[in-house]
């Protein structure tokens, strides 16, 4: 599964935002969307549309004229990473099927013998996207969340050594 610009671009400019932002008070500076763009290297036009589709979807408030910009509209703890990429429109999946549909991805409509396979993976990467907050990314807390499943091997090492 590939993220596209879209969502990874949409994270990039929260976490900038979070991250540049003062406190969540009302009397905080918006931080202005030329800023993100050359912060992250992203073009303007390009953020405003992704800033709009966030505003809509409520993560975002917009504050008009001089020194107007962008806020969150709450903490950045309150705000799940799966959140901003489904805001944008970005789904979550890893199947080639369309998400909802009952017609597969193979020639004949029906679903490859893979199907579950990845739509279980869909779902793992959104509980895991779903469990990390804005500030964790901001706070470079990330790393080391996903857990290896170590049954598995526990359980071939003790077949082995038992051969």
């Amino acid at each position: 599964m590939r993220l596209s610009t879209k969502g990874r671009y949409a994270v990039m400019a929260m976490a900038d935002l979070a991250g540049n932002a003062a406190d969540m008070k009302s009397d905080s500076r918006p931080v202005a969307l030329a800023d993100i763009a050359a912060r992250q290297d992203i073009s303007l036009s390009y953020l405003e549309q992704l800033f709009a589709k966030l505003r809509r979807g409520g993560l975002v408030t917009s504050v008009r004229g001089p020194g107007g910009g962008y806020r969150l509209s709450r903490p950045s703890g309150e705000l799940r990473i799966a959140d901003i990429i489904l805001a944008v429109d970005e789904p979550i999946a890893a199947t080639r099927c369309k998400t909802g549909s009952t017609k597969g991805c193979t020639k004949t409509g029906a679903r490859c013998v893979t199907h579950d396979l990845w739509e279980e993976l869909g779902q793992q990467i959104h509980v895991f996207l779903s469990s990390v907050s804005l500030a964790d990314v901001v706070e470079r807390r990330v790393l080391g969340r996903a857990k290896p499943c170590n049954d598995m091997s526990a359980g071939l090492d003790s077949e082995t050594a038992a051969a």
